[in-house]
């Protein structure tokens, strides 16, 4: 008896691995472009755009309940034109249709699916479609269509006024309070820090890099301890937890519970980077070494799993694997019996271990739930003593492990996110005085340039030996910010003027000189329903105000007042909007504590400045950068000052330094 053999769809051709998955659907996918949209108006249809990525749990199981069953697939043929984005590739679709689809429910996330007008204004939507749930809805929303047009038209107008209106903003003379604004603001936000398991008073709990570097940098400033200790807490939870793998490194996306043990599994490049110049940052201001375990444990990560070969980082591991959600990183007590040997005691400790498993299908998850002063107390010994046996045990686990099926890679190289790494290396190199983490970051730059940036056009996709997508005001933002860190930690003025030089092109593409900031896509480039403004922070900051920090910086180096004054507007237009979801503004707060705070810079030159500079950068001073000063720069900041065969540093504040010194004191 012969087997059928499934019948692949257009998007065979497609190079996102997200796409991919569903290239043997027998749903007649489109990916987003000219050809679907056409056929939509030309045949009157409604759309459906389905949006994901490769490492979403839930869009899995949405694939199989619905879009691999025939009879499903004919009714979404029959009455709609259907399209695929992944949303990692396309985020300018992801964020328009995110926003209708919290306009009409109050909430979001992926899958989303969002049923359009054949013109692509948004009329219906949700997430995750059990299969029944699924058919109903779309032979509902074919009904209205094709009995109640004008109705479908006349809600389509107005959720589409109501998207636009989101990105309407007003200046507000609140940015002039500097930090009374902000302590205003954070000590209301206070209230939700979860002082026992870290992290928010609410599940699930997603790691907000930005969020966390906001509150170490606030309690630093004004000496303010419950800060300290709620970032503390929450970076040495995180850190112990089931949401970070401890066998092989690196964190999962966000953990379902409030204890941060059970994670979906998947990892994602863009948390990993930004938590490694966390935890760098986190040693130069805690001292603890856990932290410095971590960032060692999450460069292994990176570079083990995650690193392809032309010196650039995939994008994102699965959560599933044999189609089932952690089962590659979770583990029974037999097999930990077996694999431990003479430390299984102290795993079954120290992990909380049970005998029927402490999650599902008997399986457990390596997750200490006690502090690290219970830990000693509970095991009998010094930490040292118990992070030595774990790390051989750890070394046995993961090579038993690496025989197992491993979770699907998305192989995709993405601008910003592998930006956002270099950044994070260079981050942690600093803070940790360690040139080799600052080497990685060095030549991550390097390579961006090389692959992204062709014939003067910056692009956001890589994969094999193609470039495709041009970049997003996200992918300007996080490469600029990285190239301004990488040039910090390896005292490269090149990079600085490459910066500069990128600046002047998303200034030029990008600002809305009406709006007065930063449009997500290129101002020369056709707009969908509307141009969106990313303003709001989240996982990743936004485009604006990453772009923020970036011109605050850049007016520095190279005395450009006009990057200063774009800096003020910006900032004026978001302030107002501070006190009702402080955390959507984390990153913003922190531009505006850096200008509140004093800028201050330390250069030096000669033979011994870098050595001294890099002993300096350990102590952890946020508003500081330090730099070294080499013969013949051309940057504005560095140019007067005389670079001679004797070491001298000069130290300035704002926008003026004092008189040369022979020694650094702190």
């Amino acid at each position: 008896m012969e087997t059928s053999v499934p019948k692949a769809n257009r998007l065979i051709h497609a190079s996102s691995p997200y796409l991919l998955q569903h290239a043997y659907n027998p749903v007649d996918w489109y990916e987003w472009g000219e050809e679907a949209l056409q056929k939509a108006r030309r045949e009157n249809k409604l759309i459906l755009v389905s949006i994901g990525y490769s490492a979403c749990h839930w869009c899995h199981v949405m694939e199989h309940e619905c879009f691999e069953k025939e009879d499903t697939a004919a009714i979404m043929n029959k009455h709609f034109v259907c399209i695929k984005v992944d949303r990692e590739e396309r985020p300018d679709i992801d964020q328009l249709y995110m926003d209708a689809l919290q306009l009409l429910t109050g909430r979001g996330g992926w899958p989303l699916n969002m049923f359009t007008l054949p013109d692509g204004r948004p009329l219906h939507g949700g997430t995750y479609f059990p299969k029944t749930e699924f058919e109903t809805t779309l032979n509902a929303l074919t009904n209205l269509w094709e009995n109640e047009p004008e109705k479908a038209m006349e809600f389509a107008t107005k959720l589409a006024r109501g998207v636009k209106s989101i990105d309407q903003f007003e200046y507000s003379a609140d940015s002039e309070k500097g930090n009374l604004l902000i302590r205003e603001t954070l000590e209301k936000w206070q209230e939700n820090f979860d002082l026992n398991w870290g992290g928010y008073t609410w599940a699930p709990k997603f790691m907000m890099p930005s969020n966390w570097d906001l509150f170490m940098q606030y309690g630093h400033y004004f000496n303010n301890q419950r800060f300290k200790d709620a970032v503390e807490i929450t970076l040495d939870r995180m850190a112990l937890s089931g949401t970070y793998d401890q066998v092989g490194g690196g964190f999962c996306r966000y953990s379902t519970d409030s204890f941060w043990k059970v994670p979906h599994f998947e990892k994602m490049l863009y948390d990993n980077a930004q938590l490694l110049g966390l935890y760098g940052k986190a040693w130069s201001a805690y001292r603890k070494p856990l932290y410095a375990q971590l960032v060692n444990s999450m460069d292994g990560f990176l570079q083990r799993e995650l690193k392809d070969h032309s010196g650039l980082y995939y994008s994102a591991l699965d959560a599933d694997s044999e189609g089932e959600e952690g089962k590659f990183y979770c583990w029974t007590e037999p097999e930990l019996k077996q694999l431990c040997g003479a430390q299984f005691d102290l795993v079954k400790e120290v992990y909380a271990l049970e005998e029927n498993g402490n999650w599902e299908h008997g399986k457990n998850i390596l997750h200490c739930p006690y502090t690290l002063h219970e830990l000693q107390t509970r095991c009998g010994m010094s930490l040292n003593a118990i992070q030595e046996q774990l790390d051989a045990v750890h070394a046995r686990l993961l090579e038993a492990r690496n025989k197992r099926v491993r979770p699907g890679l998305d192989d995709k190289l993405l601008c910003s996110w592998n930006a956002l790494l270099a950044k994070g290396y260079a981050e942690a190199g600093m803070a940790m005085n360690r040139p080799d983490l600052i080497d990685k970051a060095s030549s991550l730059a390097d390579k961006i340039l090389e692959v992204f940036f062709v014939n003067e056009v910056l692009y956001r996709v890589a994969k094999g030996n193609e470039v495709k997508i041009e970049g997003f005001a996200e992918d300007f933002a996080c490469l600029i910010d990285a190239l301004i860190h990488v040039a910090e930690a390896s005292y490269r003025d090149d990079l600085l003027h490459k910066a500069h030089s990128l600046m002047q092109q998303c200034i030029n593409r990008f600002y809305d000189t009406n709006r007065q900031l930063f449009t997500f896509t290129p101002i020369d480039r056709p707009e969908l329903l509307t141009r969106k403004l990313d303003v709001n922070d989240d996982v990743i900051p936004s485009a604006n105000s990453i772009l923020a920090r970036c011109l605050f910086k850049l007016h520095y180096y190279f005395e450009n007042e006009s990057y200063l004054d774009k800096l003020e507007t910006m900032q004026g237009l978001v302030a107002g909007k501070f006190a009702r979801y402080p955390g959507g503004f984390a990153n913003w707060m922190q531009v505006m504590l850096l200008q509140s705070e004093g800028f201050e810079q330390v250069l030096g030159s000669g033979p011994e400045a870098a050595k001294e500079l890099g002993k300096l950068r350990m102590n952890y001073k946020p508003n500081r950068i330090c730099f070294e000063v080499k013969a013949g720069s051309s940057i504005p900041l560095f140019s007067s000052k005389p670079v001679g065969t004797e070491t001298r540093f000069w130290i300035c504040e704002d926008k003026t330094c004092g008189l040369p010194l022979g020694t650094l004191l702190n």
